[in-house]
C-alpha cells in the first residue's frame, strides 16, 4: 500500500496545540505516558494470549525497552506487546478514540495551569511526546500478522500525519521521538533512567535500559531498571509509604500524593487482593463525564490484566477511588466487556465498598485534617450513596458533615452524631433547612422559633442535599425534619397561644388571601416566625422552591405550586397591612409579604419588575 497523508481530527489538532504550547512544566511526563501505553499493549497481548497462545510462542517474555541515540537525537520506547494494525493506528492516534480528548480540551480551557496533571487522566498521553519532540515516528506490527504488514506513522504534530506500509521484523510498537533542539537533557542516560525510576518503577513488565558507554547505549547489554512486580501482591509489611505513593501516582496519572489507601488480602472460598486509594483532590473528569466513563479500578485475574472495571467493582458514588483488584479464582476466559460471574463479582464489590467505608471512618476518627480534605473534595459525591446504596445508608450518613446554627460559619461542620449528642431532652427530631447557599440557609426565617428556643438546626446548602434528603428519612432512630415543611410541633402552652393568635387574625388572613388573588394556597399564622413578617410553608412532599428554580434553569419541567404563606401578626409590616384602608396599598403590602417570603425561600419571582415597582410605591408611601 502506498504512503498516504491524513489530517488529524479537529479535536486532536487542538490537543496537540495545547500540549506543545502549555505543557512547559513536568516535560518528562512524556516518558511516563509512553511507558504506560507500552504496558497496556503488553497487558492486552497477555490477555489475548489466553485464547490464542500462538501469539506469544515466538517471544513469550513481554517487556519494554527505552533507549537513546545522541547522534540521531532520538529517544525510543519499544514494547513487544499487541501492536496495531493500520486501522488501529488511525483509530488510536489520528482520531478521537473516546470522549477523553474532548473532555481534556474542556478541562484545559477552564484551568490551563493544571497542564501536566491532566494529560494522562483523559487517555491522550501519546500526544505528550510532542512536548519534547518536533517529529514522532511510530513503527508497529499487530501480533499474529506478517512481517510485511507493519505500519509506519509519522507526524510533526502540526495537523497532518503520514501512514505507510513497512516491514517490521517483530510484533509490538516502537515510538521514536526526534527531539527538539533545546531538549538535550533527554539525551542524557541518567535523566532517562531517573525519570523511569520515579514514574514507572511499578509497571508490571520489565523496563529494560541499555548499558551506558561514554554517553552512548550499548545495544548488546540491557538491564531491567524497574521493580517489575505487582506491588499489591507483596506483603504490606514489605512496602514503604513511598512505594505506595509512587504506585498511586503511576496508577492514577497524578502528581499529588494519595490522601489514604487500604491494602487487603481476602482468603477463603474466594480469594482476592485489593489495593484502593482515595485521592487528595478530584480528577477533572469526576463530574464532567465521570459518571459515564469510569476507570477507577483495574481488574486483574492471577496478575493478568482484564479491564478497567470500576462500574462492576465499585458503585457510582465511590467513582473517585483508584486502585487494583486481583482475583485468584475468576475464570480467565471472562469477557473483557461484561463480566458474567455476577455472584463472585458481587462479593468482591461488597468487599471493596466495605474497605473504602472502613478507611473513611478511620480517617474521620484519627485524622480530622485529612478527613476534612476528603469531604471538601468528595463530600457531595459521597452523598449520592445515600440514594444508591441502601445497604450502607447509615454508614454513609455517619460520615457526612453539615453546617449548623451552633457552628461558626460555613466551614464549621457537625455530624449527625454530634447533633444527636446535643439534642434537648425529649427532642426526637433532627431539624434541618435547605437552601442554595450558606447565607440563605443561615438567614432562613423558618429557623427563628427554633433558634429562640436554643434548638440546633442543620444548614444544608449543597445542590445534592435536597435530592439526598428525599431518601434519608431518619438516622439512628431519629426522624429528619425540614423546618419549612409540615406542621410545626408545639407544646400545650404554645398551642393555646397559636390558637388565640389565629382567632384574632382571622379577618386579616382572609383579606390577605383575597388580595393575593389565587397566588397562594392558604394564609396562616406562623409558629415558625419571631422576627420576620412572613415565610413560605411546604407540605411534607412538596418540592423546595430553590430546587424547583434550579430544575427550571436546567430545562426541566416543574409544575407550578401554590404555597402556603405564613405571617407573623406581631410584625410591624403585617400590622400596617391590617390597618391599611386603601385596597391598592393593602394589595402592595400583601404582595411584598409573599414576594419576600419567596425570595428568602430561594424561589424565582415570576415578575421581578412588578416587585420593584411595588417596593418603590410602598417606600414612597
Amino acid at each position: 500500500m502506498t504512503q498516504e497523508t491524513r489530517k488529524f481530527e479537529a479535536e486532536v489538532a487542538q490537543v496537540l496545540h495545547l500540549v506543545t504550547h502549555s505543557l512547559y512544566s513536568h516535560k518528562e511526563i512524556f516518558l511516563r505516558e509512553l511507558i504506560s501505553n507500552a504496558s497496556d499493549a503488553c497487558d492486552k497481548l497477555r490477555f489475548e494470549g489466553l485464547e490464542q497462545p500462538e501469539l506469544l510462542v515466538d517471544d513469550p517474555d513481554l517487556r519494554i525497552q527505552v533507549s537513546w541515540d545522541p547522534e540521531a537525537r532520538t529517544v525510543s520506547v519499544r514494547d513487544n506487546g499487541v501492536g496495531m494494525s493500520r486501522e488501529e493506528v488511525v483509530a488510536n492516534i489520528g482520531t478521537i478514540a473516546s470522549s477523553g480528548t474532548r473532555r481534556y480540551l474542556e478541562a484545559m480551557s477552564g484551568e490551563k495551569k493544571a497542564d501536566a496533571r491532566l494529560i494522562g487522566q483523559f487517555g491522550v498521553g501519546f500526544y505528550s511526546a510532542f512536548v519534547v519532540a518536533d517529529r514522532v515516528t511510530v513503527l508497529t506490527r499487530r501480533a499474529g500478522s506478517a512481517e510485511n504488514e507493519g505500519v509506519r506513522w509519522e507526524s510533526d504534530g502540526k495537523g497532518e500525519y503520514t501512514l505507510d506500509q513497512a516491514d517490521v521484523p517483530t510484533r509490538g510498537t516502537t515510538v521514536i521521538l526526534h527531539l527538539k533542539a533545546d531538549e538535550d537533557e533527554f539525551l542524557q542516560p541518567w535523566t532517562l533512567r531517573s525519570t523511569i525510576t520515579r514514574y514507572s518503577d511499578h509497571v508490571a513488565f520489565p523496563i529494560r535500559f541499555p548499558k551506558d558507554v561514554d554517553g552512548k547505549p550499548d545495544p548488546s547489554e540491557w538491564e531491567t531498571i524497574n521493580s517489575a512486580s505487582a506491588l499489591w501482591a507483596r506483603p504490606k509489611s514489605e512496602i514503604s509509604d513511598e512505594e505506595y505513593q509512587s504506585f498511586y501516582k503511576a496508577l492514577g496519572h497524578d502528581f499529588n500524593d494519595a490522601l489514604a489507601w487500604t491494602h487487603n488480602r481476602v482468603e477463603g472460598s474466594q480469594s482476592f487482593t485489593t489495593l484502593l486509594y482515595v485521592p487528595a483532590q478530584p480528577p477533572f473528569d469526576l463530574m464532567m463525564g465521570g459518571r459515564d466513563e469510569r476507570k477507577g479500578l483495574k481488574l486483574y485475574i492471577k496478575r493478568v490484566f482484564i479491564m478497567d472495571a470500576a462500574e462492576e467493582l465499585l458503585p457510582n458514588y465511590l467513582r473517585f477511588v483508584r486502585g487494583v483488584v486481583d482475583a485468584d479464582d475468576l475464570p480467565l476466559n471472562v469477557s473483557r466487556e461484561i463480566l458474567q460471574q455476577k455472584r463472585q463479582l458481587e462479593r468482591i464489590r461488597g468487599a471493596c465498598v466495605k474497605r473504602v467505608l472502613d478507611l473513611l471512618e478511620k480517617l474521620s476518627r484519627d485524622d480530622a485534617e485529612k478527613f476534612t480534605t476528603f469531604l471538601n473534595a468528595f463530600g457531595n459525591t459521597l452523598k449520592e450513596g445515600i440514594v444508591e446504596d441502601t445497604a450502607n445508608r447509615e454508614r454513609i450518613a455517619k460520615l457526612l458533615r453539615f453546617a449548623s446554627t451552633k457552628g461558626e460559619g460555613a466551614g464549621k461542620t457537625v455530624s449527625f452524631d454530634d447533633y444527636i449528642g446535643r439534642m434537648h431532652v425529649g427532642q426526637d427530631v433532627i431539624w434541618y433547612v435547605t437552601a442554595d447557599s450558606y447565607a440563605a440557609a443561615a438567614g432562613s426565617p423558618q429557623l427563628e422559633a427554633l433558634k429562640a428556643k436554643g434548638v440546633e438546626v442543620l444548614l444544608m446548602f449543597d445542590r445534592v442535599d435536597e435530592w439526598m434528603l428525599g431518601y434519608l428519612n431518619e438516622y439512628a432512630g431519629k426522624r429528619l425534619q425540614n423546618v419549612s415543611k409540615g406542621e410545626f410541633p408545639l407544646d400545650e402552652a404554645d398551642k393555646a397561644k397559636q390558637s388565640a393568635a389565629t382567632e384574632a387574625a382571622e379577618p386579616l388572613l382572609g383579606r390577605i388571601k383575597t388580595l393575593l388573588d389565587g397566588r397562594v394556597g392558604d394564609v396562616l399564622v406562623s409558629a415558625r416566625l419571631t422576627d420576620s413578617p412572613s415565610c413560605l410553608a411546604l407540605a411534607d412532599y412538596e418540592m423546595a422552591p430553590h430546587l424547583a428554580r434550579m430544575l427550571r434553569e436546567a430545562g426541566q419541567d416543574v409544575p407550578e405550586a401554590r404555597p402556603t404563606l405564613e405571617i407573623n401578626p406581631e410584625h410591624a409590616l403585617v400590622k400596617r397591612l391590617g390597618a391599611e384602608t386603601d385596597d391598592a396599598k393593602a394589595a402592595d403590602l400583601a404582595g411584598l409579604l409573599l414576594e419576600q417570603a419567596e425570595i428568602t425561600a430561594g424561589a424565582q419571582l415570576n415578575d421581578p419588575a412588578a416587585f420593584v415597582q411595588r417596593m418603590n410605591r410602598v417606600l414612597l408611601g
